[in-house]
């Protein structure tokens, strides 16, 4: 799964999105996300939806007689056109403040103090508060049946607009029985819907009971990764076998990278391969290509932040997605394991074998992204257990021999991809 984040607000209207459509078909992707598309609330934050049965006006055409539901299934009729899935946002764990619901349902919601409670999380050791939002009450309501109804009904909107794929927005704040519920009501008619759970920064028990909620995937925490430390395959290993996650470099919550490391192009390339090639699927948002540096905003972005290209990683990242698709190995959530005995400890020795094909893959990546290192082995073989020949898949500078004994000097954050066995 190869997804491109299309954040609608710096996308622009509807019709608007062809261009970055055909740019995300290029470069390999097979699935376009996209932020929510329902009517937001005052706030005007695209996770602060007002009406979840109408589409937001700021991404409508300004002119034209087609319905904005019409606009909708144009944009997805022109994505599938071009090979892509479409998924979109689904936030059904909070609504706007000031949508209807309050005081259609009241009993649907939070309470805290006599008053409807706002959505809130704890940060750098400082309590955070929503003010714009109404966090529903799905494990408690007394009306439990009535808000599953009108959730149910949410996803069914978005499916008929065409959606073939639903991100599913803090995922874990939901009770694990409303998502087998409603996974399984959503496929006895859209049996192919996939389901992507949002679990970041939950614990590890929320991580596992979410993950057999029946998801097609969650999200995992590998853009903190700093090539070292035990917690992100502790974290890999807790899920692997009962669920496949996505890895992305940076998302509309985070910083952009290109500005994180300082304008290197080697890190960006570097970030991107290892997302791709660490779990089953890779998430990467609109303009992380072009090297942008201004943050993706929920409320603030607009198309006049589209910003001229400091570099151009197409090229690149179409390769890395093509390595992906030709080898199984990288395309589900394989057995994948840190190397420790390799004596440059600036070298990230990482394997993976495919349970299902039997292939192997053995990635050496380059830690350091400011200064080349060297690597060196008396025998590549030693590193995987396939008797067949390694090919190298590597992005830049591949090698149509691989020699015994090998060595390498890797350019900053370089990656060499090795793989042996089936394609």
């Amino acid at each position: 799964m190869k997804i491109y984040n299309l954040f609608p607000l710096l996308a622009g209207r509807l019709n608007q999105w062809k261009p970055h459509l055909e740019r995300a078909a290029h470069m390999g992707f097979d699935w376009i996300f996209v932020n929510p598309v329902q009517q937001t609330g005052q706030s005007g934050s695209l996770y602060s939806i007002k009406d979840y049965f109408a589409l937001n006006p700021k991404l409508l055409a300004e002119k034209g007689t087609a319905t904005p539901e019409a606009q909708m299934k144009a944009v997805v009729t022109e994505a599938e056109k071009l090979g892509l899935s479409m998924m979109v946002d689904l936030v059904i764990n909070h609504c706007a403040y000031d949508s209807a619901l309050l005081k259609q349902h009241p009993e649907w919601f939070a309470k805290k103090n006599g008053q409807i409670a706002h959505p809130s999380c704890v940060h750098d050791g400082q309590e955070v508060v929503w003010h714009d939002l109404a966090r529903f009450d799905h494990a408690h309501t007394s009306d439990r049946e009535g808000l599953y109804r009108y959730c149910l009904k949410t996803v069914e909107y978005l499916l008929e607009l065409g959606f073939k794929g639903l991100r599913c927005d803090a995922a874990y704040q939901l009770p694990s029985d409303f998502w087998r519920r409603l996974i399984a009501d959503i496929r006895k008619k859209w049996p192919d819907t996939v389901f992507a759970a949002e679990t970041l920064g939950c614990n590890p028990e929320q991580t596992k009971d979410t993950a057999r909620a029946g998801f097609d995937y969650i999200f995992n925490s590998s853009k903190w990764w700093d090539f070292s430390s035990p917690w992100l395959m502790e974290q890999y290993h807790l899920t692997r076998e009962t669920v496949p996650s996505i890895s992305f470099p940076e998302s509309h919550d985070t910083a952009r990278l290109f500005a994180e490391v300082h304008g290197n192009p080697d890190a960006m390339k570097q970030r991107y391969l290892f997302a791709a090639l660490f779990s089953a699927g890779v998430m990467m948002p609109m303009g992380f290509e072009y090297g942008f540096r201004k943050a993706l905003h929920v409320v603030d972005s607009r198309p006049e932040d589209w910003e001229t290209p400091a570099i151009d990683l197409t090229g690149f990242i179409q390769h890395v997605n093509a390595v992906k698709s030709r080898y199984p190995v990288f395309m589900e959530e394989s057995v994948t394991e840190v190397l420790p005995y390799h004596p440059n400890h600036s070298i990230l020795l990482l394997w993976k074998a495919s349970p299902k094909t039997g292939g192997e893959a053995l990635i050496i990546l380059n830690k350091d992204i400011w200064h080349r290192q060297y690597f060196h082995t008396d025998n590549l073989n030693h590193y995987v257990q396939s008797v067949a020949p390694m090919v190298d898949a590597s992005p830049e500078w591949a090698m149509e021999y691989l020699p015994a004994p090998f060595g390498f000097e890797l350019a900053p954050g370089m990656g060499r991809i090795l793989v042996a066995g089936r394609a």
